[in-house]
């Protein structure tokens, strides 16, 4: 049974970073597409970042000198560091496979950026 369970989220005041993780039991990371996504409120949920299995990496717009995605490979985890970080950026943050899978859909962790 896959289970993506996201942690690392919080409140934080614009310009301030945080460092998302997303651990990964019962498939292996780096074998697979991975990606972070967020939905916000009364928003449809969107990709904000990917990595392919050879590591290539790819940004939305809105994400792209802000955000770095990585995997450590040795704890089977993906991790989203976010600096910079705006009030739009205001949302609950998953990872899951590219494209998604909806039986992958964890719990999410908030993100709240605001002064």
């Amino acid at each position: 049974q896959v289970q993506l369970v996201e942690s690392g989220g919080g409140l934080v005041q614009p310009g301030g970073s945080l460092r998302l993780s997303c651990a990964a039991s019962g498939i292996i990371a780096r074998n697979n597409h991975m990606a972070w996504y967020r939905q916000a409120p009364g928003a449809q949920r969107e990709l904000v970042a990917a990595i392919s299995v050879r590591g290539t990496t790819d940004y939305a717009d809105s994400a792209k000198g802000r955000f770095t995605i990585s995997r450590d490979n040795a704890k089977n985890t993906l991790d989203l560091q976010m600096n910079s970080l705006k009030p739009e950026d205001t949302a609950v943050y998953y990872c899951n496979i590219r494209p998604p899978w909806d039986g992958y859909w964890g719990p999410g962790t908030q993100v709240t950026v605001s002064s």
